[in-house]
């Protein structure tokens, strides 16, 4: 049971960093605004319906995600030269 335990949460640190690095991803971020906010979406989706994280988690998750998207929309409408 113990080694369920520590499977289940090395699954969840994995899949939490690969969230995390997709947010991190600021190029992706502005140069594609709304597919990155999706993928952001569907993995944390994702990982809720895997049971990896539970609802607090994912609203946190997504509360992440939103913050990300509206970031870069204001980035983009300062300077939409640079992106584009």
């Amino acid at each position: 049971m113990n080694n369920e335990n520590d499977e289940q949460a090395n699954r969840k640190a994995q899949a939490l960093a690969q969230w995390q690095a997709l947010l991190d991803d600021e190029a992706s971020l502005l140069e594609q605004p709304d597919a990155h906010h999706a993928a952001l979406l569907e993995q944390a989706n994702e990982l809720h319906r895997l049971q990896l994280i539970d609802r607090h988690d994912l609203s946190d998750l997504l509360e992440q995600a939103d913050a990300a998207y509206e970031y870069a929309v204001e980035a983009l409408s300062q300077n939409p030269l640079n992106h584009g």
